[in-house]
């Protein structure tokens, strides 16, 4: 694709979110300064959307469609979002929640659905931590190794795990996922808020 066809399409695109935000903003009746308050964007921002001047990054565009109360599909209301699979690809760079000599870990579920259960591939160095501060109250894990050993801490209580194995715990407690083995530690881990 050349670079003025990339450009018409990122400027349709822009476009199209620009008259979807002041569409929605104004059946509501919100102002720019309400609509800012109820998403956590900046008004500056909000103005330079809807004017088609800023092309959104997904967080952004996360936050507003939630403000409207919509999954970034409906905000959006392209034809790709009529698809009733949402498929997030393995080389997707922007999934990385964190990457580093330690540590990898990288988002499976699409971001409209963090509300309510959040999906992600965690990759341990041997020896490596994961250390995570008490979560919001419910709030529960699952953890499920593929491959090396891990040692799940929740609160006062503790577990090994090795391949194939699960563990489910109470994550509104301070706790820990270490690599036990001298192998990269690779688990699934699913987040569950009540």
């Amino acid at each position: 694709m050349s670079d003025t066809a990339m450009t018409d399409e990122v400027q349709t695109e822009a476009g199209s979110l620009a008259s979807r935000v002041i569409e929605l903003r104004k059946r509501r009746g919100l102002t720019l300064e309400q609509l800012a308050a109820a998403s956590g964007v900046s008004r500056s921002m909000l103005s330079q959307i809807e004017r088609g001047k800023a092309n959104p990054t997904l967080a952004v565009t996360l936050r507003i469609a939630q403000a409207f109360g919509m999954n970034i599909g409906d905000l959006v209301d392209q034809p790709w979002t009529a698809s009733r699979i949402e498929v997030i690809r393995g080389d997707d760079a922007s999934q990385l929640f964190r990457d580093d000599q330690d540590c990898r870990i990288r988002t499976l579920s699409p971001l409209n659905m963090e509300k309510h259960v959040e999906f992600y591939e965690v990759r341990l160095a041997p020896g490596a931590s994961l250390h995570s501060a008490a979560h919001f109250e419910g709030t529960r894990e699952l953890l499920t190794v593929t491959q090396g050993h891990a040692r799940v801490v929740a609160g006062d209580n503790r577990c090994e795990l090795g391949p194939g194995d699960s563990a489910h715990y109470h994550a509104d407690l301070e706790h820990t996922i270490k690599n036990c083995g001298d192998e990269e530690l690779v688990s699934f881990l699913v987040v569950t808020y009540q």
